[in-house]
């Protein structure tokens, strides 16, 4: 069984290519991008925190989609995800569902996750705990980067970033890291 951690992916949402210059031609080329790369490293023994944002504005059905996915989905709710949620039962196909996740992963590590970045968690002095979120996308926003980017445990979750893919606590960490330092 492996942890992975996504955000923002925006099934359906046909702006959001052109918003964060994702690398699609239209929105049925990346809900089949991101279905296909979740598939790709995901199997169903898998957990998939999902930081918000799921979907937004999907003329695909949203369930149809979820139903698409392989591994054990938990949700953290975004700002865009109160529509999608009330068009069938999401309880259903996740886990667990809520504005706030904590979870131990297998190596005993603590992390927080809200689809929005803090700038403080549950177990924030220590180096074993993260806090993993969403919300900004690539975004640097200059009233809080200065110092966001200095808390080396917060990790941005977010599709753009990570490939277009869920990934690992490790590769979260890495591309982190890369992000941070970028322009």
């Amino acid at each position: 069984m492996t942890t992975y951690y996504t955000a923002d992916p925006h099934f359906g949402h046909a702006n959001i290519i052109r918003f964060e210059d994702r690398p699609f031609e239209d929105v049925e080329q990346m809900n089949r991008w991101l279905v296909e790369a979740w598939n790709a490293r995901v199997t169903d023994g898998d957990d998939v925190f999902v930081i918000g944002d799921f979907a937004y504005r999907s003329a695909t059905s949203v369930k149809s989609i979820v139903e698409q996915l392989a591994g054990r989905k938990h949700l953290v709710v975004g700002n865009h995800d109160a529509k999608w949620m009330k068009t069938f039962r999401p309880e259903d196909y996740f886990v667990e569902i809520g504005h706030a996740l904590y979870n131990v992963d297998e190596k005993n590590r603590r992390v927080w996750m809200c689809h929005y970045p803090c700038m403080t968690w549950p177990g924030a002095r220590y180096e074993s705990s993260f806090h993993v979120y969403g919300h900004i996308h690539s975004n640097k926003p200059e009233t809080f980067w200065p110092v966001l980017r200095t808390y080396k445990n917060a990790l941005n979750a977010g599709v753009e970033i990570n490939g277009y893919m869920p990934v690992t606590l490790e590769e979260l960490i890495a591309n982190n890291e890369r992000w941070r330092n970028e322009g």
